[in-house]
């Protein structure tokens, strides 16, 4: 782990948690600050010194406040931006803009209403000329995100957890090593939801992918994560980073319910004394 500021605690047998598995980082996060100025000419510090290695294969949930700078640090590992200090490296090299290796989910799944499911699915293959040699894979993926039967469907004639399921089919047909996901279930009922996280984590368990997650949602952050990054208010830090073992992903063992307060406890703990600063 490369952040000074950043503690990795023990899980809750009190056991010390291993989570390098040997191999160097995936992706580096090395002392990145990034600031956003006002019209007014005014200065908000988004995210200031964040350090995170992510390695092959994890699948890491990152929580926090409104506004602490949890999308703004998925953009700078997708390339959509840059930070004005620091360095995010991928497999060793600096990021320098959006790459299909780095897929991305937005929050509100982005599709394009004049194209059919099938049509969303296979744009980015037509936008980078592979159409012709991958297109057999569009069914594919529609089936492995369960949408088979709506393939000429529109945006408007689908529910939002099937449209975020084409926006993750979408990505995935890139056949990207890391999968970015910027709060993909948080307009979504509770029903809805939980299916979701069901086949994220199908999708996580046969491929061995990379995933980041952004999630206001201490639930979903615990059932989806192998760890947890908490991040404080404003300008946004790495506060701490909580290892996640579970026997079983059951949301009212013993063990969830504690590390639910485990980290609604941090949660609270950190707004408080950001607010007292």
């Amino acid at each position: 782990m490369s952040a000074a500021t950043a503690t990795e605690t023990q899980g809750l047998s009190g056991a010390p948690v291993d989570t390098t598995n040997g191999n160097a980082p995936l992706i580096s996060i090395s002392h990145v600050e990034r600031d956003f100025v006002g019209d007014d000419g005014s200065v908000t510090t988004a995210l200031s010194d964040v350090n995170l290695d992510i390695r092959k294969g994890e699948l890491i949930s990152i929580i926090g406040p409104s506004g602490c700078g949890k999308t703004t640090l998925l953009r700078l590992i997708s390339g959509l931006d840059k930070p004005q200090r620091g360095e995010v490296s991928f497999k060793g090299r600096r990021i320098e803009g959006p790459n299909p290796e780095r897929g991305y989910v937005f929050q509100q799944g982005s599709l394009f209403p004049w194209l059919t499911v099938e049509e969303n699915i296979a744009f980015g293959l037509k936008a980078q000329g592979k159409y012709k040699e991958h297109k057999d894979e569009v069914a594919e993926y529609i089936a492995k995100v369960g949408l088979q039967g709506f393939e000429k469907s529109y945006p408007h004639q689908i529910s939002g957890g099937m449209a975020q399921r084409v926006a993750i089919a979408r990505a995935l047909i890139d056949h990207p090593e890391v999968l970015l996901l910027d709060e993909p279930m948080g307009a979504l009922d509770s029903f809805t939801r939980a299916d979701l996280q069901d086949r994220l984590l199908d999708l996580w368990e046969k491929y061995h992918m990379t995933m980041i997650l952004v999630t206001h949602d201490v639930d979903e952050a615990i059932y989806l994560g192998n760890r947890v990054v908490i991040m404080t208010p404003r300008p946004g830090r790495i506060k701490e980073i909580v290892p996640i073992e579970l026997a079983q992903r059951d949301r009212v063992s013993d063990d969830f319910t504690a590390y639910r307060k485990q980290l609604l406890t941090k949660l609270h703990f950190n707004v408080h004394a950001a607010h007292n600063d």
